[in-house]
Formats: structure tokens, sequence, C-alpha cells
């Protein structure tokens, strides 16, 4: 098993200045969905701090690129499909082997298809459950058993207080992830465990290289792309998205900052998209981190 009780305070570079001190020295964490955007920030503030992290995602060259942006030793990347119940119990077994156990999971992986209600089928429809909501659930039905007394669990899901036509599949299965998560807090009282579903608005994530919206946007065109920040950046109240690293730091209010258990929907001042969003016709766009 590798500790990391000899972990150096590094410097980051952090421009959010999120980074100050090595208070997590000796605690391990789970990231799923961590190679771009804001798993990757996650587990870039969980190592900064002196964490030891497993990180997961469905891509072994992003996988690679994760681990040399990082460049830590801290930092442990897994393949991983939520999809696959095989796979995800073959995470938990190098999880064990690696970690021993650990102090934190943080649910992150996603996928996402611009649909209208004509052009969704039934399988785009499993599709985005598998990973969203049946992936994130078992993913925790597996790793459960391997968190500390007084552990946490974190759900990266999404704000809908604002409409965006065309993601029913996709806000309908992160509110079923909230809905459990609240259930999963009162289950896993008796342990100390925290359970929380955060639930960011328009971020802009670092993919495909430029500034596009949380989920990637892989087939949208330029000018789409160009739209929908646009769009996006007017609904939020400061006029812009957010960005991983803030998102990185509601993280840390809600899986190792505060104490006692709950559940919460935490929602920053950062609303999701108007509905009057640009609705590009069965252009999927995909998170697989």
């Amino acid at each position: 098993m590798t500790t990391n009780s000899g972990a150096q305070q590094r410097s980051t570079g952090n421009p959010h200045n999120l980074v100050e001190k090595q208070d997590l020295v000796g605690k391990r964490a789970v990231v799923t969905g961590a190679t771009i955007g804001m798993g990757r920030a996650i587990v870039q503030a969980l190592t900064d701090r002196g964490a030891e992290v497993v990180f997961t995602g469905h891509s072994d060259e992003r996988l690679a690129e994760a681990r040399a942006a990082l460049d830590t030793p801290l930092a442990h990347p897994v393949r991983s499909d939520a999809t696959d119940a095989a796979a995800v119990a073959a995470l938990r077994d190098q999880v064990a082997d690696r970690l021993g156990g650990i102090d934190y999971l943080f649910v992150n992986q996603g996928i996402a298809e611009f649909q209208t209600l004509e052009e969704v089928t039934e399988e785009s429809w499993d599709r985005v459950f598998d990973v969203n909501t049946k992936g994130a659930f078992f993913t925790v039905q597996r790793l459960t058993p391997l968190l500390a007394e007084g552990g946490s669990i974190v759900f990266t899901t999404v704000s809908n207080d604002r409409i965006f036509p065309g993601l029913s599949a996709y806000s309908a299965a992160k509110e079923a992830v909230t809905a459990f998560s609240k259930v999963l807090a009162v289950e896993l009282l008796p342990r100390g465990i925290r359970v929380n579903a955060l639930a960011p608005g328009f971020i802009l994530t670092p993919t495909m290289g430029a500034l596009t919206p949380t989920m990637g946007a892989a087939e949208l065109t330029d000018e789409q792309r160009a739209e929908f920040v646009e769009q996006g950046n007017a609904s939020t109240p400061m006029g812009r998205g957010g960005t991983s690293p803030l998102v990185a730091r509601a993280n840390h209010s809600s899986g190792y900052g505060n104490r006692g258990v709950n559940c919460a929907s935490a929602k920053p001042e950062l609303p999701s998209l108007r509905s009057n969003a640009p609705q590009p016709s069965s252009a999927m766009y995909v998170l697989r981190r």
C-alpha cells in the first residue's frame, strides 16, 4: 500500500490561490471522471493539500494527459468505466490495493446529449442514465465499504434552476442523483459519513484546447459553441461562467471542509442556462472524463 506521509509542500502557481497549506497529508481520496475540467481541478486541490488520490477516466490518452498535468506522485490514474459492473468492482480492488481505505469519494463522471423530445431514443436515454445515475450509485455502493468513519461523499450534479431545452435526459439523471444522495446521507449517518450533492451552474472548463461549457460540447461547431458560451455567461449574475478551480473550492466545503452529517445541494451563484439558449439539433456533447 502506498502512503503519502512524506509528502512535501510544493508551489502550484494556482491562479485562484486555493491551496496554501498541506492540511490533508495522510488523507486518501477517489475522484471519478477526473481527467479534465472540474474533476481534474478537484484532484489538483486535494493533492496540493497533501492528500493521495486515485482518479479515474474513460480514455487512456486523457488519463495520461491528466497525470502529466497534475505532475505529482500523489495522483494515481485508473482507467474505469462507470457503466461496467466488473470495471467498478475492479476499481474497488485497485483502490484497496493502492490506498487501503479512503476518506473522501468524489463522484464526478458525466455524459450528456442535446436532444429534443422528438429526438430522444431509448438508447440515448439509457446511455445518459447509465453513466450519470446508475454508474454514480453503484460506484458509491462498491467504494463505500472502503470509506473511513466520518468520511465524505460528494456527487457532482447540475443546477436546474434555469431550464435548458434539449437536456431532458441529462437533467433528469442528475436530479435522480440529488434525490438518492439524500437517502444515502440518512443510511450512512451511523458511520458519520457526510453525503453532499454539489450542483454547479454554468462552468467553463479547459477542454479541447479552449474554454467550453461544463460538459464539453464536443460535437458543436465553433459558432454554436460561441453562442452557447455567450448565452451561459448572460445567464449568470456576474455575466460570466464559473471555473473549475471555483468548483474545487465548493467541493472543499462540501467534502472535507465542514463537519457534521448532511446532504446539501450546494448551488454557487452561477445559475444554469436560460431557456432561450441555443439548441443544436441532435448534437451530442460527451463528458467521459
